[in-house]
């Protein structure tokens, strides 16, 4: 990872935002800037030299990842060091993430930073994010291999009488074995009815034959999100989910066809949304058709009607249309696609053909 390179990016645009200097404190983006992993840390990023801070927890934590910084290390809490910080850099105007930043802590900043000026800055780390390097690539493949051999063994979890619940935390265990760090978010298992929700939270209830089955779920690694839903047969489904299925396969295949740099992402949503519309399901479709993904679950940049986004080369987004009919059940397919200027590539491995059980 090439923080250094990511620096001098971000402060290409300080003259831009008006400003000296911008204090990171949103933990996504302080790890993209400094490979800085843990629970607290700030980053005082300007057109010369940076400054990392955090508090004794960290030290040693902060040394070993954070090595081509200057790091400072707080008792107290950090304005008293950005105020420091400030007066040795030459600091007079100093930006901060509007988005990352409560009242409280804008208030302590505004109270300790006698004779700096604050500025309220948009997500410029965050736009710097959509497009991945080779490095983070490989580390979201890495992810979604994970992801993969997690969803291998879905089949011989899903038994008759399972809950959903059980089936969630077996699956997790399997991609626990398989390599994950962690979860990329709560894994979603809904049964039957319950899969007419579309972020439904597992349950006690068992699984029965004809039950159709949706699984939402995506390994963490290296700090990397992996996303993807499969939808199964637990035995012979109803006609109309059967016919569903079909549909929202086509509509999701349309969405990753339509995928390429350059490409507005509202007409990447309308790709998949008018198959699903034009076969009379268009209420029941009912969220955006993706999202970005990386060092968070959802980041940009955004895919759904009304997004002014426009996909750039190098940037990872969910294609996940859906149908969700109360009372009978739902059906959701998803993939990570990587954006390049002759399309979209697949990152999942596993099968989109319906799997019954």
């Amino acid at each position: 990872m090439d923080h250094a390179l990511r620096r001098r990016l971000l402060a290409e645009r300080l003259a831009d935002l008006g400003v000296d200097a911008l204090l990171v404190s949103r933990l996504p983006n302080v790890r993209y800037l400094t490979g800085f992993s843990g629970s607290n840390g700030q980053v005082i990023a300007g057109t010369g030299d940076s400054l990392f801070l955090t508090d004794g927890r960290y030290d040693e934590q902060s040394r070993r990842e954070v090595g081509d910084l200057e790091r400072r290390v707080y008792l107290d809490g950090f304005p008293g060091f950005v105020l420091e910080a400030c007066r040795s850099l030459g600091i007079a105007r100093l930006g901060f993430e509007a988005a990352g930043t409560t009242v409280k802590a804008h208030g302590e900043l505004v109270a300790a930073l006698e004779g700096v000026e604050l500025v309220a800055a948009g997500p410029e780390v965050e736009r710097l994010r959509w497009v991945k390097d080779e490095a983070e690539l490989r580390l979201l493949e890495r992810a979604q291999e994970i992801t993969d051999a997690g969803f291998d063994g879905l089949p011989g979890i899903l038994r008759e009488g399972v809950s959903e619940r059980d089936a969630a935390l077996e699956l997790e265990l399997a991609m626990r074995r398989a390599g994950a760090d962690g979860l990329a978010f709560e894994t979603i298992v809904a049964f039957g009815e319950n899969a007419a929700e579309p972020h439904h939270e597992p349950t006690a209830r068992d699984l029965r034959r004809g039950d159709i089955v949706k699984a939402d779920f995506g390994a963490l690694f290296a700090g990397y999100h992996a996303d993807m839903t499969r939808t199964l047969a637990f035995g012979e489904i109803a006609p109309e989910l059967l016919e569903v299925y079909e549909l929202v396969r086509a509509a999701q295949q349309a969405g990753v066809d339509a995928v390429r740099a350059g490409a507005s992402a509202a007409d990447v949503d309308a790709a998949s949304r008018v198959i699903i519309a034009d076969a009379g399901y268009g209420n029941a479709f009912s969220h955006g058709l993706g999202h970005g993904v990386g060092l968070e679950i959802h980041e940009g940049p955004t895919v759904r009607r009304t997004s002014e986004d426009v996909l750039p080369e190098g940037t990872v987004v969910t294609i996940e249309p859906g149908v969700y009919l109360p009372g009978k059940g739902g059906v959701r397919i998803e993939d990570i696609v990587y954006v390049t200027p002759d399309g979209g590539r697949v990152l999942p491995r596993s099968s989109k053909e319906l799997t019954v059980l």
